[in-house]
């Protein structure tokens, strides 16, 4: 958000500077938050669609994260243009966007949170989760095909602690250094 200062998602979460580790050619935009609502999601649809009208981006290879608030953000925009992207990370976060539109899309998506996330628990994002796989079973999708289309990552405490974090909210900065879940974003 802005009054945490210029640039500070950039200095307090790594994952930009890990997704080049994939990808050295890739432009990152980390867009600051003006709320966590309708207006940042439709300044990110806004910036999104400017850097893809000027600058030479490979359509297929459109990727998003979402870390706190900014994972409340990327679902409202996920639950309006999932098709400008090609697969979103939702880390330490709850689902506030429409998760019709996105199963339209089915636009791969992987969620991370703690167990006992302080700030949002576990249990929204078990409920989206839920939710969407309701909905593509419904489109008549095979386990399979719903299974490379959402993933629910529910970390256990020990996880976080074996890393040398207490708290599992902040400690949702860790995904960006888990190889398994990058590289789950950027094989999509």
């Amino acid at each position: 958000m802005y009054f945490q200062g210029v640039a500070q998602n950039l200095k307090s979460e790594a994952f930009g500077f890990e997704a080049q580790k994939y990808n050295d050619k890739m432009i990152v935009v980390a867009p600051q938050l003006s709320d966590w609502g309708e207006t940042s999601a439709n300044q990110t649809i806004a910036l999104l669609e400017y850097f893809l009208d000027a600058y030479n981006i490979d359509r297929e290879k459109v990727y998003a994260n979402g870390y706190s608030g900014g994972g409340e953000t990327m679902s409202l925009v996920m639950g309006k243009r999932p098709e400008l992207f090609t697969a979103y990370l939702h880390v330490s976060s709850q689902w506030d966007g429409d998760l019709e539109t996105l199963a339209e899309s089915e636009t791969p998506v992987y969620i991370f949170i703690g167990e006992n996330d302080e700030y949002y628990g576990s249990e929204p994002s078990r409920s989206a989760f839920n939710r969407l796989t309701e909905i593509y079973r419904s489109k008549g999708l095979s386990e399979s095909e719903i299974s490379r289309l959402i993933t629910l990552d529910v970390k256990s405490h020990s996880y976080f602690t074996e890393r040398g974090i207490n708290n599992e909210h902040g400690g949702g900065g860790l995904a960006a250094y888990d190889e398994d879940i990058m590289g789950w974003l950027f094989s999509n």
